[in-house]
């Protein structure tokens, strides 16, 4: 069966038909052909799925797509603000955490929630946040230092 959802996406409004069983991965792929956000694994445990619903970080793959009906979802393309990469993205970019680039919108948007919740992280923290998040290429050493970049640019001189 299907039926229409409302829901915000990057801040804009959207209405799209979605099958019953749709997980909110297949919403932002198949129903708004959103492609940024990447399924891994399909059982929620690599993280390249995760996006954040109402400010919470959730596995896209596991989420049902009629529940984030009325919600409002941030995707790895809504960190971009008129084209420009935001200080995170650089920030993966400047120090090649994006290596293939597969799981890197997962570990976007876990990074965009711990820089909101402790600005100045330790390793250890980055560390123990990101811990959810799978790497295939096994480049965790970039990626810890892209998010240390990130965290430095966000807190300025």
């Amino acid at each position: 069966m299907n039926r229409t959802i409302d829901l915000t996406v990057n801040g804009r409004h959207e209405n799209v038909e979605i099958h019953d069983n749709w997980t909110l991965l297949d919403v932002l792929r198949s129903g708004l052909t959103m492609l940024g956000t990447e399924e891994g694994c399909g059982e929620g445990s690599c993280g390249s799925c995760t996006v954040l619903v109402d400010g919470r970080l959730v596995r896209s793959c596991l989420f049902l797509g009629v529940r984030a009906s009325g919600r409002d979802v941030l995707t790895v393309e809504g960190l971009s603000k008129d084209g420009e990469l935001d200080a995170l993205q650089n920030a993966f970019v400047d120090e090649g955490g994006i290596q293939c680039g597969f799981c890197t919108p997962g570990f976007l948007m876990t990074t965009k929630v711990l820089l909101e919740e402790n600005p100045s992280p330790t390793e250890e923290e980055i560390r123990e946040f990101l811990s959810g998040n799978f790497c295939r290429c096994g480049g965790y050493t970039l990626i810890l230092k892209a998010v240390q970049a990130a965290a430095l640019a966000k807190a300025g001189p």
